[in-house]
């Protein structure tokens, strides 16, 4: 049996159906009065959650976590941020530290905005912490979540870049603009931009919890990055539309957005995913035209 938190979101139910495709137990930890024994109460905000919903899990895939991209950013909602991602982590590996027996592996997600902004030099999961609102967020969350290691679990956190899905998600909330042909780069354009197929994604995740051998960061994003600029090129031909040759500025992306648009849409990670490589996942999508022609 398997825990997955964050089940009822665009990655988590997507990794719940291919789980119970090849034959798992699915159990979704829910935040609303559960239908059917395959989904168990908890509270995180609050934190409740009895260790007996855990009871005979082997892993726990942790994605629950307020979203980052959908509502202008403000103190309250910072503050939402962190504590649904800190707190939920706490609540979790607390319940996890009270069964006799805990499950083998914790998967906990993270983001790519760890690294913080990083230019054009390839990082790998050696590279440290950033700096900015996005990295503080994903290093306290990580931290949280490498608590469960004091418990004999194997951990490992999940840096995910840009998830492409046409069904949600960054490239949903973009498809509208490209189909309007009002597609253009974004600040200068030659920040990286690190994707990553959500076929891919799950595998990736699935690769992870099947081998025992991989722990700590791991980063889930394809080995082709590309700039913003090669982003927004790439994806009009994909969907037969022109795009705005003038760029974005920088500051009527933060008039407009807030200050999301600095931590994540004008910040470059080009990110290299030595551990899947290392350990021999073979990546569907390796190139960003391939892997939208697959989405869309």
């Amino acid at each position: 049996m398997i825990i997955v938190t964050g089940a009822s979101g665009l990655l988590g139910g997507a990794l719940a159906e291919a789980l119970r495709g090849r034959g798992d137990r699915v159990v979704a930890l829910v935040r609303r009065p559960p239908q059917g024994p395959d989904e168990r109460f908890w509270d995180p905000a609050e934190g409740v959650l009895e260790p007996a919903a855990l009871e005979d899990a082997t892993a726990v895939v942790h994605l629950a976590g307020a979203p980052v991209g959908d509502r202008r950013w403000n103190a309250a909602y910072k503050r939402e941020l962190i504590r649904s991602r800190v707190l939920g982590t706490r609540t979790l590996v607390r319940a996890l530290g009270e069964l006799s027996r805990p499950p083998e592996a914790l998967l906990s997600a993270s983001g790519v905005d760890f690294y913080g902004d990083t230019g054009d030099r390839p990082i790998d999961e050696r590279a440290g912490q950033g700096e900015g609102f996005l990295a503080e967020l994903c290093g306290r969350w990580e931290k949280e979540a490498r608590e469960a290691e004091a418990l004999g679990m194997r951990t490992a956190q999940l840096r995910t870049s840009i998830a492409l899905s046409r069904r949600g998600g960054a490239l949903g909330r973009m498809l509208p603009i490209f189909k309007a042909g009002l597609g253009a780069p974004l600040g200068s354009g030659r920040q990286y931009w690190s994707w990553i197929s959500e076929q891919d994604w799950v595998g990736a995740v699935l690769h992870v919890l099947d081998r025992p051998e991989v722990s700590g960061p791991v980063n889930l994003g394809s080995p082709g990055p590309v700039t913003n600029e090669e982003f927004t090129r790439t994806l009009g031909k994909a969907l037969r539309k022109g795009t705005v040759p003038m760029p974005v500025p920088a500051f009527a992306l933060s008039l407009g957005i807030g200050e999301f648009a600095k931590e994540a849409l004008l910040r470059s990670h080009r990110l290299v995913p030595r551990k899947l490589e290392d350990t021999g996942y073979g990546f569907a999508h390796t190139r960003l035209d391939e892997a939208l022609r697959a989405v869309l």
